[in-house]
């Protein structure tokens, strides 16, 4: 399968990596940047706006670019490579993604070309306590009187959810889960925000008979939808990943080539070097998936079953490499100054955001009976 990148493709790529590099050329300045809120740099994302990256996925007549989920996946890829802590996967491809999908014509112009702007950043509310990254709501209830909509519940956590300009809530609606509009200064709107291990924002939500907008037309349920929609995010933060994963490789090589032992660097002493080379084929597997699950999504395939599969590749990369950046490290490795450990903590929060490896692993599992039978002794 042709996984190489057009003259297009590599010039954008070029262009978010230099204004990435530019951003975060080192680890400090990202804990400076996470160490206050919002918790990203709100001229970066500007800047990432003002490149058109923002409105990357979206139709032309929304305000977008029109471009695909391959131009997605580079963007995010370069985001994970230096640890940018702008919330592009959250608001771009999931809220964004959702309001592209099931919006109006009114509601696809207005949310998109201000989120393509810069002007406007949106946060999907959807995770409730108690649940494991369902597509269907449950602790908060919409409510309809006179044809006008208000909601109630609990939505935690929600990321980048006390910065958010409009929520995209999903709700049980007549017995059906819907999503609504619930602007950030609504009525009847709590937020409390956290920082996270990795340094990102959530924010426990709480609507009190808050009015909010029903997303799109007609009282279908949408929990099809929202799965599709977190699909794609899925496929995205595995991206992310690799960027990431690919950096503490990288980094992880060059300590073994300049750190000194016994008087001669640590890559000489084999058995290190073997475990360097075992991290280099975690991160080859989880690239060859995540890039087929985004030739699948830009195909329209199966892209929750495919979603999946890069989820689990991408849990198990994620870990290994993670893990062995710290030991081969040393001591060095799980301090705040320095940054294989930072690698560490955001492959944690990426693992399980929408669904971890193992949570991956069990869907795959129901459906091993509905595959053929492969004889290995068979040519």
């Amino acid at each position: 399968m042709e996984f190489s990148y057009d003259d297009e493709q590599n010039g954008l790529r070029e262009a978010v990596s230099g204004l990435l590099a530019r951003a975060y050329s080192d680890s400090e300045q990202r804990r400076r940047v996470v160490a206050t809120d919002p918790g990203f740099d709100e001229k970066t994302w500007s800047r990432l706006a003002e490149m058109g990256l923002l409105g990357l996925p979206f139709a032309e007549a929304d305000g977008g670019m029109g471009a695909g989920p391959v131009e997605v996946s580079i963007v995010a890829e370069e985001i994970g490579r230096v640890l940018a802590p702008e919330p592009f996967v959250e608001a771009v491809v999931l809220a964004g993604g959702l309001v592209s999908d099931l919006g109006t014509d009114a509601q696809r112009a207005e949310v998109l070309g201000a989120l393509a702007e810069g002007t406007l950043l949106p946060a999907f509310a959807h995770a409730e306590v108690g649940t494991r990254w369902e597509p269907s709501a449950r602790a908060v209830t919409a409510t309809e009187d006179g044809g006008s909509w208000t909601l109630t519940g609990v939505k935690e956590p929600v990321p980048n959810g006390a910065r958010a300009d409009l929520l995209v809530v999903s709700a049980v609606a007549e017995g059906v889960t819907r999503l609504f509009l619930v602007q950030g200064d609504a009525a009847g709107l709590t937020r409390t925000g956290h920082r996270n291990h990795d340094g990102t924002r959530s924010a426990r939500v709480e609507f009190a008979g808050t009015p909010a907008q029903p997303l799109g037309e007609g009282a279908g349920d949408q929990a099809a939808a929202i799965e599709k929609a977190q699909a794609r995010a899925r496929v995205a933060y595995g991206h992310e990943a690799l960027g990431a994963m690919e950096t503490a490789l990288t980094t992880t090589a060059e300590y073994l080539k300049t750190r000194k032992q016994f008087g001669v660097p640590l890559s000489k002493f084999q058995a290190l070097t073997f475990r360097a080379a075992d991290m280099y084929v975690s991160l080859e597997l989880a690239r060859s998936t995540v890039m087929w699950a985004t030739l699948v999504v830009d195909a329209d395939g199966d892209v929750v079953a495919a979603a999946d599969r890069a989820r689990l590749q991408a849990s198990r990369a994620s870990r290994h490499i993670g893990k062995e950046a710290i030991q081969l490290h040393g001591g060095i490795g799980v301090t705040a100054e320095y940054s294989v450990g930072h690698y560490t903590s955001r492959l944690t929060a990426l693992d399980h955001l929408l669904g971890d490896g193992d949570w991956a692993l069990a869907r795959l599992s129901r459906t091993v009976g509905e595959h053929e039978t492969v004889d290995p002794l068979r040519s």
